[in-house]
């Protein structure tokens, strides 16, 4: 059917299956990005490897054209003789290309499960990583072979996104911030550049990121994204786990097939409501600008302000965050300098004030002597000598070296301005190290609450998650105190946190707030609860108005793309009758039911 319709290409799927994305039409208004589209990895479809030696009963194998969907491995691994295939170490993250470890890697490492990063011996595939367009229509998907979610999953997909999908595309990715590290210093760097896409975090994976992060790569504040939160797969897996126990013991023949039917019909049931999405995108938009057309302009004559000021804001906030908590090397070296000089000084405060470190003897004793406890007593002697020499050895050669690294001539001692200076300086970095431990937990709490809610999550993994949620809020309550007793230490001290304020924390933004330390943020406008408000509001505003614009142009796709294959069908089904094709009843069926759905 698909030949006879001319639609049997090798990407005519990903480039034809989803009207509003690819149904182009000239003259149309200009759009940021032409494709949106989502990837994420899911480890429910699983396939367990046939155990003790055990041959499987149906040894089909799936050709590529029998698939709708294009499932592959990107790996050219020969598959090991032993059947519970022995698990290499793991190498790839998807976050391993940034050249700094950021809070948004460690968020997201802390918050995935472990199985999602380690090979499992039992399983020959642990799971799939695919990626679909705004709409939710499959584009790929690629079996992850024993392994996790490694970087050459979402690389693959990146390599086929840049050879079909073309330029000017925006990817959602629950880790795309550093991902995007990893894409440019792979080999399909510079094709990424050229192609002037990027990549950016879902929506609700975005709020688990440091606010710098969000402030450049969440879908709110991206212009183009419209309302899009780039969410699509979550739903996608949410509907494909009823899938998992069906082909975790299937054979790798059925998997292929069984998988291929179930997204087959979710494309299907897609298209189907392809309409009722965009009327529905359409409508919350267009509330949104009618709200934002009566509220906006009274908040910002109330305040004083413009759109413009709100921009510039904007502006300064980003400023402002690119420069929150940066150390210099100079800092890292006087803070290991003061340290090292502490630990000196309380070394020699411990030592006797006669002490000298030569050799002495002890007295003579007189009256009876007992060898062996005189020669025992005289061996710890030695010993604690010998190891008061080496720590001050080494410690004096520490301190020395510091000194000519940071060029200092005399010794400072701690009344010296720049020793009071590093020594709060130090007090500072305690309490934003404090405050980040803190933070880590909060987001992990937040994540596993999510969790815990999900449909067809099994009771025992629903009990696992609670006790799990016990043991992070005493964590949590235990970092609370160490945060405190950071915080009281500064000059001026910092107000304290409580459990109730910090189980009311669902943003990062709240967290991000704290690290301010010299009450710089008390002197800028875009810091008042008020105007941060009306800096989201007229935001969002902004991202409606992109999305009532994005569905008009969609709409016309989707009119044009349904009138344009009336035409087709009818010149099809008219050359197959001419000819007496036996294939005319077959297309028949289909065009009568794809007729019905348009």
């Amino acid at each position: 059917v698909s030949r006879a319709l001319g639609r049997d290409g090798p990407n005519w799927r990903v480039l034809n299956a989803c009207p509003p994305c690819s149904y182009e039409l000239a003259d149309e208004p200009p759009t940021i990005f032409t494709r949106m589209y989502a990837m994420d990895g899911n480890n429910s479809l699983k396939h367990l490897a046939p155990l003790g030696g055990r041959r499987v009963g149906d040894e089909r194998a799936v050709e590529e054209d029998e698939l709708d969907v294009h499932v592959y491995d990107p790996t050219a691994e020969p598959d090991p003789s032993d059947a519970t295939h022995a698990t290499k170490p793991e190498e790839g993250d998807p976050t391993d290309g940034a050249a700094v470890v950021s809070s948004c890697t460690k968020n997201w490492k802390a918050a995935a499960a472990e199985d999602k990063k380690r090979s499992w011996g039992i399983f020959d595939e642990t799971g799939i990583f695919a990626s679909a367009c705004r709409h939710g229509l499959i584009l790929w998907l690629i079996d992850m072979v024993r392994s996790g979610e490694l970087a050459k999953y979402p690389l693959a997909t990146m390599a086929k996104v840049l050879e079909v999908l073309g330029q000017r595309t925006l990817g959602g990715y629950d880790i795309g911030c550093t991902f995007q590290e990893t894409l440019k210093s792979s080999s399909l760097g510079p094709a990424f550049a050229k192609s002037r896409s990027r990549l950016c975090v879902n929506a609700f994976h975005g709020y688990s990121h440091n606010y710098q992060c969000q402030l450049h790569n969440h879908p709110n504040i991206i212009p183009g994204t419209g309302l899009e939160d780039l969410e699509v797969m979550e739903r996608i897996f949410s509907a494909s786990n009823h899938l998992a126990p069906i082909v975790r013991y299937a054979s790798a023949y059925r998997r292929r097939v069984l998988i291929d039917a179930f997204f087959h019909h979710w494309d299907e049931e897609k298209y189907h409501n392809l309409g009722l999405m965009l009327y529905n995108n359409f409508r919350q938009a267009q509330e949104i600008v009618v709200r934002g057309a009566i509220e906006l302009p009274d908040t910002l004559k109330s305040l004083n302000l413009t759109v413009q000021d709100l921009h510039e804001y904007r502006r300064q906030e980003l400023e402002y965050f690119a420069t929150l908590g940066a150390e210099q090397p100079r800092d890292l070296h006087a803070i290991a300098y003061v340290e090292t000089l502490q630990e000196l000084n309380k070394f020699l405060e411990t030592v006797p004030a006669d002490y000298t470190p030569t050799l002495t003897f002890l007295a003579p004793a007189s009256g009876p002597v007992i060898y062996d406890a005189e020669m025992s007593a005289t061996r710890k002697a030695e010993t604690r000598r010998r190891f008061l020499r080496e720590q001050q050895k080494v410690l004096m050669l520490e301190v020395t070296a510091l000194e000519v690294k940071l060029g200092i001539r005399y010794r400072w001692q701690p009344g010296d301005p720049e020793y009071v200076q590093v020594v709060e300086y130090i007090t500072k970095r305690k309490y934003h190290r404090a405050l980040g431990r803190l933070q880590r937990l909060v987001v992990q709490r937040l994540f596993e609450l999510h969790r815990l809610n999900l449909a067809q999550t099994a009771y025992r993994v629903r009990t696992h998650i609670a006790k799990h949620l016990q043991a992070c809020s005493r964590a949590i309550r235990n970092a609370v105190k160490s945060y405190n007793a950071a915080a009281a230490a500064l000059t001026p001290p910092r107000p304290p946190l409580d459990w109730q304020r910090i189980s009311q924390m669902s943003f990062v933004e709240e967290f991000e707030l704290l690290q301010d330390t010299n009450d710089d943020l008390r002197e800028k406008p875009w810091s008042q609860p008020v105007v941060r408000e009306t800096m989201r509001f007229a935001s969002r505003t902004e991202r409606a108005q992109e999305e009532i614009e994005r569905v008009i142009v969609e709409v016309r796709h989707l009119h044009t793309s349904i009138r344009d294959e009336g035409v087709l069908f009818n010149v099809v089904l008219d050359d197959l009758e001419r000819r007496r094709d036996l294939w005319h009843g077959p297309v028949l069926e289909y065009i009568t039911r794809r007729q019905r759905v348009n």
